[in-house]
Formats: C-alpha cells, sequence, structure tokens
C-alpha cells in the first residue's frame, strides 16, 4: 500500500516500525550469543571449592528497542550487580574473570572471553550489519552492502 509523504517527521513515522524492529533482532542476535557463552563458560568443569550460583549464567539482559533522542536503541548486558550470591567476589569481578578466560579467578582449560567473544561474533564479524541489510531488503528497502 502506498503512503504519501511530505515532510521529515511522516517519514520518520513510516519508518518507525521497521527500524524498531530491525533493531530489536540485531538485539535479539547479541543476547542470543552472549548466552551461548554464558552456557559455555559453565560447561566442562566443575569446581571443588566452591559451590555454583549460577548467577553470572543467567545475568544476560536483553530490552526492547525504544527511540533515544533521534535513534532506535536496545540494550544487551550483564547484570552484574544482580550477581549478589558471590563470596569474596563481586558481580563486576565475576563478568571480568568471565572476560579474561578466567574462572572464579583461576585459569581453567577452554574457557570463553563471554563479552570479548560475544562482540566478536556478532559485531566483528560483520553479521549483525549483515543481519540488518537482510532485515531491510526484507521489507522491501533496496539496500546495497
Amino acid at each position: 500500500m502506498a503512503r504519501s509523504i511530505s515532510n521529515m517527521n511522516q517519514l520518520a513515522s513510516a519508518l518507525a516500525p521497521t527500524l524498531q524492529g530491525m533493531v530489536n533482532q540485531m538485539a535479539d542476535k547479541v543476547y542470543e550469543t552472549l548466552n551461548f557463552y554464558l552456557q559455555d563458560y559453565y560447561t566442562g568443569w566443575t569446581p571443588s571449592s566452591y559451590r555454583r550460583t549460577y548467577d553470572f549464567l543467567y545475568s544476560a539482559v536483553k530490552t526492547k528497542a525504544r527511540m533515544e533522542g533521534n535513534k532506535y536503541v536496545a540494550y544487551v548486558y550483564i547484570d552484574y550487580d544482580a550477581m549478589d550470591n558471590y563470596v569474596n567476589a563481586t558481580g563486576f569481578q565475576v563478568a571480568t574473570w568471565a572476560n579474561e578466560g578466567l574462572h572464579g579467578g583461576v585459569s581453567v582449560s577452554h574457557k570463553p572471553y563471554v563479552w570479548n567473544n560475544t562482540m566478536k561474533y556478532t559485531v566483528d564479524n560483520g553479521s549483525l550489519l549483515k543481519g540488518a541489510i537482510q532485515y531491510l531488503k526484507a521489507k522491501g528497502f533496496n539496500v546495497k552492502g
């Protein structure tokens, strides 16, 4: 259905649902990847010196896309403030260790760099951009990239 647009406000209004959907899809991909690495972090090693709380495993947060200023944004992050069951470590410290390949501050084999790997396999490798282009093309936009 054709829509008559005669000013920038009407154009922004017409594009808003598409942009919001695209940002939500991109946030979903980052969130999915982050949870993959959080799950990987917990596999293959069982601690003998403490009882797992699993706070870190369930620490990923994703918000819905919303307008901030003149753009849509969504946030994906590790909520280390909610990780309060650790003894002798803060949630921030646990998240930092996990991004250094450490588990509980201890070097163990095959631990992912949780946040860095998430960024590497979504943003850095171009898959988010590719997904955004595919999303826009599926909505009928002519996108080159």
